[in-house]
């Protein structure tokens, strides 16, 4: 399936060819999943639109016509899942905590090299919607500014707007921390 161009794979996968939808899944799944879970902070979450996406990929594949790659469309899909999840969501509490993975750093490396990676985290989830959809797709999918754009139907300034206010957004709460650190 590789040396077939993405609209001639579409049409298949829409004709009902499994072995051009399977190409389809598996080239363009991992990126709906990332995407879906640094929106949404949950594997469960995230796997179910992650599924929903491409339930609905095959439904729309016969109408498909391609103004943006098949994977732009199907984050702007994902995208547009984690949304209508992010309203509905309730908070879910544990009765206990989950277990930690050993790793090779001494504990108390592990600790602070895991409490940065949150830390991020946290300060990335939150960034306002757009904000955290604009950098995620761009910062850290890859995505290209124009891609990123027209995955979130917004105009090329628009998400070099978002993006530009994120990053200050992200240096800002960055800076705010180290300062309350060295006190």
């Amino acid at each position: 399936m590789s040396g077939i161009g993405e609209s001639d794979q579409i049409a298949r996968a829409a004709g009902g060819d499994r072995a051009a939808q399977a190409a389809l899944v598996n080239r363009n799944m991992p990126i709906v999943y990332r995407v879906a879970y640094r929106m949404l902070q949950d594997r469960a979450e995230a796997e179910d639109v992650t599924q929903e996406t491409f339930l609905r990929a095959w439904k729309q594949l016969p109408d498909w016509q391609p103004r943006a790659k098949f994977s732009t469309w199907a984050c702007t899909v994902a995208l547009n899942l984690c949304r209508d999840r992010s309203r509905k969501k309730k908070p879910v509490l544990m009765d206990e905590l989950p277990e930690r993975v050993d790793t090779a750093l001494r504990p108390e490396e592990a600790l602070a090299s895991q409490q940065g990676i949150e830390g991020i985290a946290e300060k990335i989830a939150a960034l306002p919607e757009r904000q955290r959809e604009a950098l995620t797709l761009c910062a850290l999918e890859g995505m290209s500014n124009i891609e990123a754009a027209a995955a979130m139907d917004v105009g090329v300034r628009a998400l070099e707007s978002l993006l530009a206010r994120a990053r200050r957004s992200l240096r800002a709460s960055l800076r705010a921390q180290l300062e309350g650190d060295e006190r």
